[in-house]
């Protein structure tokens, strides 16, 4: 006797046995979720626990006092600011147009090859090495000196291999049919990357210059050899303390400095440091994924 549909459709054992590995599954990837942001969560809370005695205005705009024992971040706060920003001005075009030339002009021959093959070593390269490299390139060899200008080339030199990467794999996500279409109608190659291809990769390459931006705050070798100062004694709340021929303080280098290097600091001053130092990187990142979500709403596919 033929089954009916009901008894044809129904849920026998070997459904019941996939949707029980589902479940599974789904609450494995989840617990995996879990332990990822519960370290975030845990570190973020103990600095901030123990830096909340001296995690105030003042803090932030005044200036080291009694040997870095009392007083603000002010000036390590602004010189920070400076050689992130200046590095990915320096680096973000650079890396982009390097990287348009790699995946939209380049051929396939041994000289481009041998371009990849060091971008993607270049990108592994510790940060000491890096700093050596600013220190002898442009500390001694351009004549630059210890500042502000030295520290962040160095800075961009170590950021540009993740940009590139970043930049080539946002560009070969676009389909290939969008350029046919342009070229089809008469458009050029620098015309057709301009309306069509850079628009619907941009997303893409903000993620690029976000991951660099944690690492070009966070850094102290690069910066400590090439334009970070111990003290610099500017006046509380100056924006521009700095000229690009200066030595700068910096977030990374004093937060070391006070943790290993000044006598009876009160605690609560390191850990305010390391929060305010998280707290620009997350402000810079949080500003560029509002960014590249809005661009990545406009999208037509």
């Amino acid at each position: 006797m033929e089954p009916t549909a009901a008894v044809r459709f129904s849920r026998n054992s070997f459904v019941r046995n996939k949707e029980r590995l589902q479940e599974i599954a789904r609450w494995v990837f989840f617990s995996m979720a879990i332990l990822m942001i519960v370290p975030l969560v845990t570190i973020i809370g103990y600095l901030v626990c123990h830096a909340a005695p001296s995690l105030n205005w003042e803090f932030l705009v005044e200036v080291p006092k009694r040997g870095m024992r009392e007083g603000g971040i002010w000036p390590a706060l602004v010189g920070t600011i400076y050689l992130v920003f200046i590095s990915l001005a320096i680096a973000a075009p650079i890396g982009v147009l390097a990287a348009i030339y790699l995946n939209e002009y380049a051929k396939d021959n041994w000289l481009n090859r041998l371009i990849n093959l060091a971008v993607i070593n270049l990108a592994g390269v510790p940060s000491i090495v890096h700093a050596l490299f600013g220190l002898g390139a442009f500390v001694y060899a351009a004549r630059l000196g210890y500042s502000v200008i030295s520290a962040s080339l160095t800075l961009a030199i170590m950021t540009l291999p993740v940009i590139i990467a970043s930049t080539r794999e946002a560009l070969s996500s676009v389909p290939m049919p969008f350029r046919e279409a342009c070229w089809n109608v008469g458009a050029t190659r620098w015309q057709t990357i301009k309306a069509v291809v850079l628009p619907n990769s941009i997303s893409g390459i903000l993620t690029g210059v976000i991951l660099q931006v944690s690492r070009a705050a966070g850094e102290t070798a690069p910066i400590m050899f090439t334009g970070a100062v111990f003290y610099k004694a500017v006046k509380r709340g100056d924006f521009f303390p700095y000229q690009l021929t200066d030595q700068c303080m910096a977030l990374s280098m004093h937060l070391y400095t006070v943790t290993t290097q000044v006598p009876d600091v009160k605690e609560s001053i390191s850990y305010a440091t390391a929060v305010v130092l998280l707290g620009v990187v997350l402000m810079v990142n949080a500003s560029a994924i509002g960014l590249r979500i809005w661009m990545r709403n406009r999208k037509k596919w």
